[in-house]
């Protein structure tokens, strides 16, 4: 088999040299919606797509730009194309984080958020940690940090059916970009 993944879309995807024109939203959502968050163990089904609409929904409710609401919708869309990996064994493949970080920044530049500066990506690697600070407390009971980060109440943890929230997902990023991407698939 050659080096690419087939997507949801019949999308033939080559991961590590990605071409954006090969980048669909409707992959994205798709593939983050029947994905796990805490490599399943969480105490019910808590999918990558709606840690990364809960993670959108902070953004919003932080008054940050649009830019970084669309950041941090997206922060994970590598995932959908390459999966990923807990953070202990993460941080022990070097080659992994190479790839994923050019995957994740050809997805911000399909998506017009390619040039995100520091500040901006900081404000997201930020929601990214309250979120999954929040998650594990309401999920496992469990405290990550010592002192929590700040976080907004209220974000959904509850089980939700993957077509809901990979329509949710879309229609986030259509709002946020303009366009009009249905689940035509």
């Amino acid at each position: 088999m050659a080096d690419y993944i087939l997507t949801y879309s019949k999308i033939k995807f080559y991961p590590l040299d990605p071409i954006k024109s090969d980048i669909s939203i409707i992959d994205i959502a798709h593939a983050l919606s029947m994905m796990t968050r805490a490599n399943g163990h969480f105490k019910h089904f808590y999918s990558v797509a709606q840690h990364s609409v809960n993670c959108f929904k902070e953004a919003k409710n932080r008054g940050y730009s649009e830019r970084v609401q669309l950041g941090a919708l997206l922060h994970d869309a590598s995932e959908s194309y390459i999966s990923d990996l807990t953070r202990p064994v993460k941080k022990n493949l070097k080659e992994y984080f190479v790839i994923e970080e050019k995957l994740q920044q050809a997805i911000y530049e399909w998506a017009g958020i390619g040039d995100l500066f520091d500040e901006e990506q900081k404000q997201i690697r930020d929601i990214d940690d309250a979120l999954l600070h929040y998650e594990f407390k309401e999920l496992m009971d469990i405290s990550l940090f010592d002192a929590a980060p700040v976080c907004s109440a209220g974000h959904d943890v509850s089980q939700k059916e993957f077509d809901s929230v990979k329509q949710e997902f879309i229609s986030i990023f259509n709002q946020l970009t303009g366009e009009a991407f249905v689940n035509k698939v």
